[in-house]
């Protein structure tokens, strides 16, 4: 075979040089722009530091703060220092009634600022020449104040101390004001004593009124209709009691068919035969009586009745005596073993003949029809009530003592409490259960007063526990006696009701509420006028 002549042969040797020059020159090229981009980034640094010093001292000239105040060896710093803590130890001269000193530390104040102002004008440094006599003053007033114990640790003990006597006269005070005000909603307003007098007085001198009287009880037959729409009112109050009757007869779509019991006390029995003869209220019926004529009622067979005749009752509820400050006065009412209070326990027996009937407290007033109550169905249960469990404190734990282990054993605390005011009661299913007998047994358990503090609604719990059909909400609204109500509530509401101790009879009633009460007042009445009362 023949060989390639030397200029066909390829130059292998020549493109590796080649190849070699090219990659060195890259090289060089990198290592120049590295180079000078570092350079570069060496430059820009010294700007940025100037340009934020620069923003630093702008900010300091807008503040007016020299280089001389942020020295810690500066004059000026240390006569600002003293400034601060002179007008701290002003605050607690006044506080300690030092007036004087007060006084002098605040003139001692303006003389430093005085200084400090004129210094800032000049914009030249404040000299130890010049401030030494400010300073040296001062530093007295200071030492001064520090000899007074106004240091600190002390000033928070003072505090202490002063907060905590504060408490013990807010506690004093909050007591006292409790006690006045159940004073004042037990108190029976003047007006109120002076119409029972005067209605007293007509009704032994004025024959027409017993004569009145006699013609309503010719229906007597209508005390004992089941057929038509019995309420109970057990009171006192001749002007409440009068109130109830005469919403609930206005707001009716059938007053004929309305029939009322009254029931009283001998004390006010003849003024409140007097006034319900005196005003004919639409032609409702009204039958009015006096518990001391129910001859069942007595010692042997009412345990509140035999309580009474208990000497330590008798002592706790009528000797006056405090109790060494362990049982606050609301607790220590009488009327909570008033008969009249007790007697909504004894409704079959008031009313024999009766099967339903709806039971109003004296300090409702009524704005709907409550007919509409004698057609609900209680599911064989005795009690219609509206609950109060919307809130937990209206649960049974609120009202009872579940320490007791008869309570803790029978009761669970978390049930829904209820209230009296407005009641639906079945009386046949009552008389069925022998509800009265449940409420002796617990009224005589409860003789020490262990189970329950007062009040008839904590019995009640107990005795229709279990019996008790909820109502709608819209039946009975509660609480304008002593908080503020849903003003759509109280639109909406049929029987509203002032429980609480700011009765809208009363002075210390509220007033945002009083005219729902009194427009079923008739004020122009001459016996109210006479009285005083309006």
């Amino acid at each position: 075979m023949r060989r390639r002549p030397v200029d066909f042969r390829r130059p292998v040797r020549r493109r590796v040089s080649n190849v070699v020059v090219w990659s060195l020159c890259g090289i060089v090229v990198l290592l120049f722009i590295v180079i000078f981009s570092k350079e570069s980034r060496i430059e820009s640094r010294p700007t940025s530091s100037i340009k934020d010093y620069t923003k630093y001292v702008k900010n300091i000239e807008g503040l007016n703060i020299t280089d001389e105040m942020l020295s810690p060896n500066s004059v000026t710093r240390q006569l600002s220092d003293q400034i601060s803590l002179a007008k701290a130890f002003v605050v607690i001269a006044k506080e300690s009634n030092n007036i004087q000193f007060a006084w002098e530390l605040s003139a001692q104040i303006r003389n430093s600022q005085v200084l400090l102002s004129s210094v800032a004008t000049r914009r030249a440094p404040l000299t130890t020449r010049e401030s030494e006599t400010a300073i040296r003053d001062m530093a007295l007033l200071l030492l001064h104040a520090q000899q007074l114990h106004y240091d600190s640790a002390t000033m928070i003990m003072r505090l202490k101390t002063k907060i905590q006597t504060l408490d013990e006269q807010m506690a004093a005070v909050s007591e006292k004001s409790s006690k006045y005000g159940q004073i004042a909603a037990e108190e029976i307003p003047k007006g109120l004593y002076c119409l029972g007098i005067r209605l007293t007085t007509e009704w032994f001198g004025n024959s027409n009124l017993h004569r009145r009287m006699n013609e309503k009880m010719h229906i007597e037959t209508k005390l004992r209709d089941n057929n038509l729409y019995h309420f109970c009112v057990f009171s006192d109050n001749i002007l409440a009691t009068s109130v109830v009757v005469n919403s609930t007869t206005l707001n009716s779509k059938n007053p004929d068919m309305v029939v009322f019991h009254l029931v009283t006390d001998e004390i006010n029995y003849a003024a409140m035969k007097a006034w319900f003869s005196m005003n004919t209220f639409q032609g409702v019926t009204i039958e009015v009586q006096k518990f001391e004529d129910f001859k069942w009622l007595n010692a042997s067979y009412v345990p509140v009745l035999k309580q009474l005749q208990d000497s330590e009752t008798q002592s706790y509820y009528f000797s006056g005596h405090n109790n060494d400050g362990q049982t606050p006065i609301k607790f220590r009412n009488p009327k909570y073993l008033s008969m009249l209070n007790h007697l909504r326990f004894y409704i079959p027996e008031v009313f024999p003949a009766l099967e339903k009937v709806v039971f109003l407290d004296d300090d409702v007033v009524v704005q709907k029809d409550l007919s509409g109550l004698f057609s609900i169905y209680l599911n064989s249960n005795v009690n219609g009530a509206v609950e109060t469990c919307m809130e937990t404190f209206h649960r049974y734990h609120k009202y009872l003592n579940y320490s007791h282990p008869l309570i803790r054993k029978h009761f669970d605390p978390d049930a829904c409490g209820w209230a009296f005011g407005m009641n639906v009661f079945d009386l046949v299913e009552w008389r069925k259960r022998n509800v009265t007998e449940i409420y002796h047994y617990w009224q005589e358990k409860n003789v020490d007063r262990t189970l329950w503090k007062l009040g008839t609604l904590p019995p009640g719990l107990l005795t229709f526990y279990g019996l008790t059909e909820p109502l709608d909400p819209s039946w009975h609204v509660l609480g304008l006696g002593y908080t503020n109500v849903d003003p759509h509530l109280i639109e909406k509401g049929a029987v509203l009701h002032f429980n609480g101790n700011s009765k809208p009879w009363l002075k210390i009633g509220m007033e945002k509420y009083k005219s729902l009460w009194e427009k079923y007042v008739d004020y122009s009445h001459p016996l109210l006028q006479q009285c005083n009362l309006h």
